[in-house]
């Protein structure tokens, strides 16, 4: 029985995961740029200056 949840959870997890749009895509600057920024990563911080503004 824990196995069928563990998988569930896990489809779950994944499927989610594959929603998300790639780093660096307009979609993903997008989305950040809606984002507070009080509230990004150093590593979304880094990206977005990478991909975003210094195309």
């Amino acid at each position: 029985m824990k196995t069928i949840k563990l998988f569930g959870l896990l489809s779950v997890v994944f499927w989610i995961s594959a929603c998300a749009p790639e780093v660096g895509s307009d979609a993903w600057c997008a989305g950040l740029d809606k984002k507070p920024k009080g509230d990004w990563s150093g590593n979304e911080t880094m990206d977005y200056a990478k991909h975003c503004v210094f195309k």
